[in-house]
């Protein structure tokens, strides 16, 4: 039952959501402040600068003394040496802070991620979840350092300017900060303009690149189809308006620096005309002239700086809520906390506590509604199930034949009634304990990248070769590893990529048995394997579901006549339970699905 994404439930943080930040970047602290400082520092020493330039017109020139020249020189070259190793230690302070903060917030989402119950991966695709994981936390760790850098430096710049402007000459100082106001409000004007048009870039080109995936990818069904013009229509359409918005982006962008650039002429010129006369009056001197030019080329790039960083800062808001409306996020299905102190949790498990589990599964008035649907899956359901029983589930496609499953391996909570694991409410011992005795062979097999060794062992974690060829030859799949390079060490690719569907399918059943379970669940296990492999399977499946509770959710009914207990599900709901003989003598549903699927009727 796949949903479309949940919208996020996020409210506006105060702050900046730092307070929920603290705990990821309290570590750091110190590496932060140290950061700040040297950034202000920094600013300082920028802002400075030009009053050397000032003494050495001033002094050096327009008094010709040239006796502390070489003074001025070594310190000029002192302080400078010193900017150097402090832009330095702050870049890298910079990149270690985002560089943990990253860690630490990923590391954390994903570990939050694991202990989520399926209902939030029904509701949220790989994308989203992948977004949440890698881009928000990308963008909260550009903000934790070098957006709180570049806000640091910009304003302590500016500021440091301002101080130095006043002291020296306060008529000038003013001539320089009326441009202020208009400056920030070009530079906010341009900003939110561009943004925008950014954006409608990135959507574009994300369609574009859907253009070239579904292309390539898609190339044998478009050119079966002959929908080579389509495609290319519609590809043309993507790129044209890319170029229409990208054009735009151009132009707003050329008019925001030339009226940037414009502006600090018109400063320029205005200081010009003031101390000019200020220096024709001998009020000051060219030194302090120069000083001024310098600011007044300055101070527009760096407000541009300031607004710029801010905005940033304010849309890193959005990133900041959705990474913690994930974290706030709560499994619908999680161990209560007497659980947790007995039998531990997924990350510090205490199995010196963990029961053998025998494998009596009972259904006690059960109902079960979808968290994301409105009518009831199950309702009153009443089933016992004796340890080392074979349950049949059958059923069209999409009927909703995992339900059952998904209930006893406590993905989903039941809505009302218990669920009994050899007499005890499934609620009172752990979920890892519950899992750890599971084997789930998947109708669609995944298989982790590494070797084939490493994939059979997340089975067994200890497991010898011996086992593990043991467990591969019960499946039929001895032989073909054996046959592969490099054998167990033979590296199965991405998901599995390497490897044919089949064998994929046949290393996961093995993988499962390899566990040795208690309770042992065959979704359309051997669907993805030719006849012969099938009736190898089959036979396998017949000595491995021996002594164990087994559920087998099953196409092919001929599979599963000898099952203990036969459900056959349908919109969603079990409405015939009994064994094979049972059912068709009642011909009902599963009569009419074996007699159409064996051709009968």
């Amino acid at each position: 039952m796949i949903m479309e994404n949940k919208k996020d439930k996020t409210v506006s943080l105060p702050w900046f959501g730092i307070p929920r930040l603290w705990p990821y970047v309290r570590p750091y602290k110190w590496k932060i402040v140290l950061m700040v400082f040297l950034g202000v520092l920094s600013s300082l020493i920028d802002a400075a600068y030009p009053l050397f330039n000032r003494y050495i017109l001033n002094v050096t020139i327009g008094e010709g003394k040239t006796d502390t020249l070489p003074v001025v020189i070594i310190l000029y070259l002192g302080v400078l040496l010193f900017q150097v190793w402090d832009n330095y230690y702050t870049i890298y302070s910079c990149a270690r802070t985002e560089l943990f903060t990253d860690r630490d917030l990923r590391n954390s989402a994903f570990g939050h991620i694991q202990t989520l119950s399926f209902s939030y991966f029904n509701q949220n695709n790989v994308g989203y979840i992948h977004a949440r994981l890698m881009s928000d936390t990308g963008k909260i760790g550009e903000l934790v350092a070098w957006r709180l850098m570049d806000t640091v430096w910009s304003g302590s710049y500016i500021l440091f300017m301002i101080i130095i402007m006043f002291i020296t000459s306060v008529r000038m100082a003013i001539g320089v900060i009326i441009f202020v106001p208009p400056v920030v409000f070009l530079v906010r004007y341009f900003q939110k303009k561009l943004l925008e048009l950014n954006r409608r870039v990135r959507e574009i080109n994300s369609n574009i690149t859907g253009d070239f995936n579904e292309g390539i990818t898609g190339a044998r069904s478009i050119k079966t189809l002959v929908a080579e013009d389509r495609m290319f229509e519609a590809f043309k359409k993507d790129t044209g308006e890319m170029e229409k918005t990208a054009v735009k982006t151009a132009h707003n962008s050329a008019f925001f620096i030339t009226s940037v650039s414009f502006m600090s002429s018109l400063m320029l010129a205005l200081i010009l005309y003031i101390g000019g006369h200020l220096n024709a009056q001998m009020l000051v001197g060219i030194g302090t002239l120069s000083v001024f030019m310098s600011y007044a080329m300055e101070m527009p790039e760096q407000i541009q700086n300031l607004v710029s960083t801010f905005s940033s800062i304010l849309a890193v808001q959005v990133n900041i809520e959705r990474f913690t409306a994930l974290m706030d996020t709560e499994s619908e299905v999680r161990d209560t906390p007497e659980v947790i102190e007995k039998y531990g949790d997924a990350f510090s498990p205490k199995k010196e506590n963990w029961e053998k589990l025998y494998g009596d599964v009972k259904f006690e008035k059960v109902s079960f509604t979808y968290p994301d649907g409105e009518d009831p899956v199950l309702t009153d359901f009443d089933l016992d199930i004796p340890r080392g029983s074979m349950v049949a589930i059958v059923g069209e496609t999409g009927a909703g034949k995992s339900t059952l499953v998904n209930l006893v391996c406590r993905f989903f909570e039941p809505t009302e009634g218990r669920i009994l694991i050899d007499g005890r409410d499934a609620r009172e011992r752990s979920i890892s304990w519950l899992h750890d005795n599971i084997g789930y062979v998947l109708q669609t097999p995944h298989l982790f990248s590494g070797s084939v060794r490493e994939n059979l062992r997340y089975g067994k974690p200890d497991a010898t070769d011996e086992e593990m060829y043991r467990a591969l030859d019960m499946v039929s799949a001895g032989d073909i590893v054996r046959k592969m390079e490099g054998g167990l060490d033979c590296d199965v690719g991405e998901g599995g990529g390497h490897l044919s569907a089949g064998e994929r399918q046949l290393i996961s059943f093995a993988r499962a048995i390899l566990k040795d379970p208690a309770l042992l669940v065959l979704d359309e296990a051997t669907s993805s394997v030719d006849s012969v492999t099938e009736k190898q399977l089959q036979n396998a499946v017949a000595t491995v579901i021996s002594g164990r509770t087994s559920f087998v959710i099953a196409h092919r009914l001929s599979t599963i006549t000898e099952a203990d207990i036969i459900l056959a599900v349908r919109d969603g709901k079990i409405i015939e339970q009994g064994t094979h003989s049972e059912l068709m003598e009642a011909k009902g549903y599963y009569h009419s699905l074996y007699m159409q699927q064996f051709g009968i009727w």
